[in-house]
């Protein structure tokens, strides 16, 4: 099981990368900071100050159609926000 699922590539992640080296990934949302801290730090080789975790909850969604009413979700998602120590990079670029 991988923790790690993928980075998250906005505007607002890449100025934070650039400003306060802080990098978003979507990660299991059974991992907990520790193993989100260490997952990092083995797949990228840096070493990681603080992880912040946001839970988005499954988004529940129904529509009435011509065959009857029809129930639907989104899954759940769990992002990490990393903070790298001063000086280390993350180049999430060169594995897309």
């Amino acid at each position: 099981m991988s923790i790690l699922i993928k980075p998250i590539i906005t505007e607002k992640l890449s100025a934070e990368g650039e400003l306060f080296n802080r990098y978003g990934f979507y990660v299991d949302p059974k991992a907990n900071k520790i193993q989100i801290k260490e997952a990092v730090e083995s797949t990228y080789g840096v070493t990681v100050d603080k992880v912040r975790t946001q839970i988005y909850a499954a988004e529940r969604k129904t529509r009435y159609t011509k065959t009857g009413i029809q129930h639907g979700k989104t899954n759940l998602l769990k992002k990490a926000i990393v903070q790298v120590a001063e000086g280390e990079v993350i180049d999430i670029y060169s594995n897309l």
